[in-house]
């Protein structure tokens, strides 16, 4: 019965749209930029990479180009402990 369950969740993920990826502790990671916004509408949304932790503001080189990563609000992701890039990419 468990393997019926995984199937359905794989299901499910490749036929709904994603908006939001997961929720790591008390921040939302989104897979679009607009939703990110709506969710936070009066703080400033970043790229972190997600592996790293290290955030891009809009208009930097990683800034949505990372292999993985996610768009979060600032303020969240600073309480998740990720910080901003040192080098300005």
């Amino acid at each position: 019965m468990r393997e019926w369950r995984g199937f359905l969740v794989v299901a499910l993920l490749v036929t709904t749209p994603l908006v939001a990826l997961a929720i790591e502790g008390n921040v939302q990671l989104f897979a679009i930029e607009s939703e990110a916004q709506k969710h936070c509408p009066a703080d400033v949304v970043v790229w972190v990479n997600t592996p790293t932790g290290i955030y891009h503001y809009n208009g930097m080189r990683w800034y949505g180009n990372t292999n993985h990563g996610a768009y979060v609000c600032q303020q969240e992701g600073n309480q998740a402990g990720y910080r901003p890039t040192k080098n300005r990419q």
